[in-house]
């Protein structure tokens, strides 16, 4: 590991030499200390000093562009954010906008798509939903412009959670609806139209507006004809009974029932449990005046 760090070091060295020295053609010393900077990262990489790689990786980006050569530049800023997720999310994170602003620039808005969704992974990491959503948000609409439906349609479902999650319900049922409308002219999405009716649903429970979540589902069987004959649509309708009923021993039931044949996921439980604890208030709130 040792002799890595050595040969790093000494290849850096090599590459700050070529820069500082005169050249008679002005871009060949940068592509001669890029050479020598790629080969120093490498040899970083392999002793795990992933802060050192990083750093070269930002050094070899900045030889890129001077001499105008931006596709290589924003690979090396995408090598240099990959060594810093093993230390530091938000030097990645510094990272990948400098590569997604160099592909934009270049107009592959595949690519900048791509490293746009990756900063919204990491501050999904980071527990920062308000800026995941942002960049989720940016990549769907740069994957969309691309045509690349699926990737805009999983950018679109994330953004959607993350509205649900931050209590923005009227977002996050608006886009949910949105994408299960245009799935269904599409014969490879439209199977994963109930899912999507089911997550808008959910969010509107959690609105607790019972007349809301009825004309919904009348809304969903419009736009769905088969909607009205899933397992689904009887779990969104039985709720819809119970919190109308006022009955939270009815809600928990049917949460069970359903959870007993097909697993709920950790984000629509999170949400079945605030529309319980807003249904169980209410019956305490209700015992409380009588």
């Amino acid at each position: 590991m040792g002799d890595q760090i050595g040969r790093g070091e000494e290849f850096e060295k090599k590459a700050e030499k070529k820069l500082t020295g005169w050249s008679l053609f002005g871009s060949g010393k940068y592509e001669d200390a890029a050479d020598l900077y790629d080969k120093s990262a490498n040899c970083y990489k392999l002793s795990k000093s992933w802060e050192k790689a990083g750093a070269v990786y930002i050094k070899l980006a900045n030889c890129h562009l001077k001499s105008e050569s931006k596709h290589e530049a924003a690979s090396a800023y995408v090598d240099a954010a990959n060594c810093y997720k093993k230390i530091s999310p938000q030097e990645a994170i510094s990272c990948l906008n400098q590569a997604m602003n160099l592909f934009l620039e270049i107009g592959r808005l595949n690519m900048a798509a791509r490293y746009c969704k990756e900063i919204g992974e990491l501050y999904e990491t980071e527990q920062d939903f308000e800026r995941s959503m942002d960049y989720f948000e940016r990549a769907a609409d740069l994957f969309q412009s691309e045509e690349v439906t699926t990737s805009a349609n999983q950018c679109k479902q994330k953004v959607a959670q993350f509205a649900a999650q931050l209590e923005q319900y009227p977002k996050a049922v608006e886009i949910f609806e949105a994408i299960a409308k245009h799935s269904m002219n599409n014969n490879l999405l439209k199977y994963s139209v109930k899912g999507i009716l089911l997550n808008a649903g959910l969010c509107q429970l959690c609105r607790g507006d019972v007349v809301a979540i009825t004309n919904s589902l009348e809304r969903y069987e419009e736009m769905d004809p088969t909607f009205s004959g899933t397992r689904e649509h009887k779990f969104l309708a039985d709720l819809a009974a119970a919190i109308d009923e006022e009955d939270v021993e009815k809600f928990t039931s049917v949460i069970k029932e359903f959870d007993s044949m097909t697993r709920l996921d950790a984000w629509k439980t999170s949400l079945l449990l605030k529309a319980k604890n807003a249904l169980k208030a209410k019956e305490e709130e209700e015992d409380d005046l009588t």
